[in-house]
């Protein structure tokens, strides 16, 4: 295409898929770059402020108030915040591409979090290096397990607890739920899962917050068994069925899916003491394990990326005019251009499983 074309392409408003798809990459690459935004401009921290004042009063309701009034306000909540992002979806794509895009990718990117969870976890294996004290405090910034009986064996293993499951609650679930549905898909799922991650409680919040753990635990069903599945391809009956046997030994319908994955891939045992024990014949995991994870989930991310592009920039292209004809020409140029760049990868999907590579609330 000549460079008139290009911008006349520029210069008119996108089909919707194509304006997400280079929305996403905007918001990727600024996560890559900037990571969070301040709390005083990050969109969760606002919602935090209103979720908070809510969810005490309804606690110290009667659970036969609390149940129904956690409901409802979970659902009067979604739906304005639902209705908010689709007005303003529906606004930003009547603006030419050249501005719809980058304004999209700003409200796009508070609604996922790659950088700040690798970067997080990435952090508790240097803190580790520098004694178990420090370890255990870094940890500490992640979970909500007591971390002062940890030994260095289970820092690590909490550690990569966390990156699994919040490789689905923070990148993998957002981004599918906003190719189903847009922004306001992904501003349900972020939506849900904060409320969850205040609400969603036994104790004291047991009937206030059991909507919310509930309408958490549906959204993310399908998506932590996408996430485990990048993590740990499973093809054969056999090895699917491994990793469910895993998976159902934790009491989340959903976090034992990738943090089953990432435990037999790495060959290593997770486990919460008194609660669950995840790949029960695998080793206590080392500080090469710990990287493992990290570049299983930079991988499992990257392909999920990859996946969603490629799937909204096929919606767009074909509802191009003139699709049909530039369709055919266009497969073998993406295989020229990505084909060098996916060789350099390496695959941890064959490592052996003895070998180094072998919150949401993050792992309580």
């Amino acid at each position: 295409m000549s460079a008139s074309g290009w911008l006349a392409l520029l210069c008119a408003p996108a089909p919707w898929p194509l304006a997400l798809a280079g929305a996403l990459l905007l918001a990727w690459l600024g996560d890559r770059r900037w990571g969070e935004p301040p709390d005083a401009w990050h969109p969760v921290a606002w919602l935090g402020r209103v979720l908070g004042p809510v969810g005490r009063r309804l606690r110290r309701a009667r659970p036969a108030l609390a149940l129904p009034g956690g409901a409802l306000a979970w659902t009067v909540l979604a739906g304005l915040l639902m209705a908010a992002a689709a007005w303003l979806q529906a606004r930003l794509l009547s603006l030419p591409a050249l501005l719809a895009l980058p304004l999209l990718a700003v409200l796009l990117k508070p609604l996922f979090a790659w950088r700040m969870l690798h970067d997080e976890v990435a952090a508790v294996g240097a803190a580790l290096q520098q004694g178990l004290e420090p370890g255990r405090q870094r940890l500490a910034r992640l979970v909500s397990r007591d971390v002062t009986v940890l030994d260095a064996s289970q820092v690590r293993e909490s550690a990569i607890e966390t990156l699994a499951e919040n490789l689905n609650d923070s990148f993998i679930a957002p981004l599918a739920w906003l190719l189903l549905l847009g922004l306001p898909g992904a501003v349900l799922y972020r939506f849900a899962n904060t409320a969850d991650a205040m609400w969603g409680y036994r104790g004291a919040w047991e009937w206030a917050g059991k909507w919310a753990a509930r309408a958490d635990d549906l959204l993310s069903w399908p998506t932590a068994r996408v996430s485990a599945l990048l993590l740990r391809p499973c093809w054969r009956p056999s090895a699917w069925g491994l990793l469910a046997d895993q998976a159902a030994l934790t009491p989340s319908p959903n976090g034992g899916w990738p943090m089953g994955a990432m435990a037999l891939q790495l060959g290593v045992r997770l486990s919460k003491p008194g609660v669950y024990v995840l790949n029960a014949a695998g080793r206590p995991p080392e500080s090469s394990d710990l990287q493992g994870a990290l570049l299983l989930a930079t991988l499992a991310a990257h392909a999920w990326l990859g996946l969603l592009l490629t799937a909204l920039a096929g919606l767009g292209l074909a509802g191009l005019p003139g699709a049909a004809d530039r369709l055919p020409g266009l497969l073998p140029w993406l295989a020229d251009v990505a084909g060098p760049w996916l060789a350099q990868i390496p695959s941890p999907w064959m490592a052996p499983q003895a070998g180094p590579m072998g919150p949401g609330r993050g792992a309580s």
